[in-house]
C-alpha cells in the first residue's frame, strides 16, 4: 500500500527555515530544471519570452533560466513574505532585477498571457493540486509550455528513508525532516496524471523523471480570453 499524503504548510513564513531552505544546496536540481524546460520549449518550437513561476521559493530557479536564455523575463510569485525577501536580495546580486519581477501572492496576482508557466515542488504543498494546473490554463497563451515538476510520494517508509539517506546523508536533522516531509506530502504519479486527463491532456504528458520526480510537460492548444 503506497504511504497516505500528509500535507505540509502551503507557505513558508518563518525566515529562520527560509533562509535555511535558501542555503540548502539546490544547484544541480534548479539547473537540471531550466535546462529541462528550455529543452521541452525548443522541442515544441515554442519561443520563450514572457515566463511564470510559481512558488518561486528563493527565485533561484528564474536565476537559472536568465543566465542560460538572454531573451527570457520572470515573472515570480511567492505568497511568502520570508522567501520574497530573500529572492529580492538573490536577484539584486545575480544583476537580473531588470528581467525577474517578484511579486506577492497566489495564482490570481498575475495576469497572462504567458509563453510558459511553471513551478518547481510547489504542488506536494497544495491540498488541491489540480489548482495550480486548472490557474496554468487560465494565464498560459495558446500553444504554451505547460512545465511542472515536484516529488514522487514513495510508497513505503522504507523507500521515503532510503531517498532521505541518499540525498541529504549527513545533513541536519532539520534538513532531513524537511525532504522526508515533502517527499509525504508528494502526490504519486498514478494522482498526478488523474489530475491532468480530467484536464484533457495525455496522462503520459506526465513522466517519472528521476528516482524522486515527476514532471508534465504539455503544450496549451487552448485558447483564453484576457
Amino acid at each position: 500500500m503506497v504511504l497516505s499524503r500528509i500535507l505540509e504548510p502551503e507557505v513558508m513564513e518563518d525566515p529562520a527555515e527560509a533562509a535555511l531552505y535558501d542555503a540548502m544546496d539546490h544547484r544541480e536540481v534548479n539547473e537540471r530544471f531550466a535546462v529541462d524546460l528550455l529543452a521541452a520549449a525548443a522541442e515544441a518550437g515554442i519561443v520563450l519570452n514572457r515566463i511564470i513561476d510559481w512558488g518561486t521559493g528563493t527565485a533561484l530557479i528564474p536565476i537559472a533560466l536568465c543566465r542560460l536564455n538572454e531573451r527570457i523575463a520572470v515573472t515570480a510569485v511567492e505568497p511568502s513574505a520570508a522567501m520574497r525577501a530573500i529572492a529580492e536580495r538573490n536577484v539584486a546580486a545575480a544583476g537580473l532585477a531588470g528581467r525577474i519581477e517578484i511579486v506577492a501572492g497566489g495564482f490570481d496576482c498575475a495576469l497572462g498571457p504567458f509563453d510558459a508557466v511553471v513551478s518547481n515542488s510547489l504542488v506536494h504543498h497544495l491540498a488541491k493540486p489540480q489548482t495550480a494546473f486548472e490557474r496554468a490554463l487560465e494565464v498560459v497563451r495558446e500553444g504554451g509550455l505547460l512545465f511542472h515538476r515536484d516529488l514522487v510520494r514513495p510508497v513505503s517508509m522504507a523507500e521515503l528513508t532510503t531517498l532521505v539517506e541518499r540525498y541529504v546523508p549527513a545533513k541536519p536533522a532539520v534538513e532531513r525532516k524537511l525532504l522526508a516531509d515533502s517527499l509525504h506530502a508528494a502526490l504519486t504519479l498514478e494522482e498526478v496524471r488523474e489530475v491532468v486527463a480530467g484536464l484533457g491532456f495525455a496522462a503520459e504528458s506526465v513522466q517519472r523523471t528521476s528516482d524522486r520526480h515527476w514532471t508534465w510537460s504539455a503544450v496549451s492548444a487552448i485558447t483564453r480570453q484576457f
